[in-house]
């Protein structure tokens, strides 16, 4: 009876172990994920291959460039977040690929695939020396505009590679809900 009740409380402490460090180890995705270099609007951030700063950021209700010859008016049930930054490769060639808007939610928003074909869109080939810049047009909620963070990396999903993460800080909401100078429409030209 002894020697049974012994093998039960292994059997409970090996399962209270297991538990334990299923809680408290990282998941795989958090092992494997990309690598977070922080930075805000006001620096430059320097991931592994890229170095990237952001100039500005507007907000606007609809979207105004040209395509194959025609223009074309892109409107949203949100708002348009229109990310302009530049662009330096460190040591080498690279490629800056994607680009996420993560709102205080948590809320992801990939880049436009809308205005991917506008003048600057991200995919970008970088050579060192050599200046580049980007322009990143996301259609996201106008609650997820405050707090929120542009996640920048030079693959589409980056594991084991670094990821610029760029806190774009607090911005007032005008009694519309929208952001705090919002245009009517903003031109993505060839210039910019």
């Amino acid at each position: 009876m002894m020697r049974r009740l012994a093998n039960i409380a292994v059997l409970l402490v090996a399962a209270l172990i297991c538990y334990g460090m299923q809680t408290t180890m990282p998941h795989y995705i958090d092992l494997t994920g990309p690598i977070p270099v922080y930075g805000t609007t006001q620096e430059t951030v320097r991931t592994r291959t890229f170095d990237v700063a952001v100039d500005k950021v507007v907000f606007a209700r609809t979207l105004m460039f040209n395509r194959f010859g025609q223009r074309k008016l892109l409107t949203t049930g949100g708002v348009w977040a229109i990310v302009t930054a530049k662009l330096d490769a460190r040591e080498r060639s690279a490629m800056v690929a994607a680009a996420t808007w993560q709102g205080p939610d948590g809320l992801r928003y990939r880049t436009s695939e809308r205005a991917s074909l506008a003048a600057g869109a991200l995919p970008v080939a970088l050579d060192p020396g050599v200046a580049s810049r980007t322009r990143m047009a996301f259609e996201i909620l106008p609650s997820q505009v405050s707090g929120a963070v542009l996640l920048i990396s030079g693959k589409l999903a980056g594991p084991l590679d670094s990821e610029a993460r760029i806190a774009l800080g607090a911005v007032p909401a005008q009694a519309d809900g929208l952001p705090e100078g919002t245009i009517e429409t903003y031109e993505l030209s060839d210039a910019f």
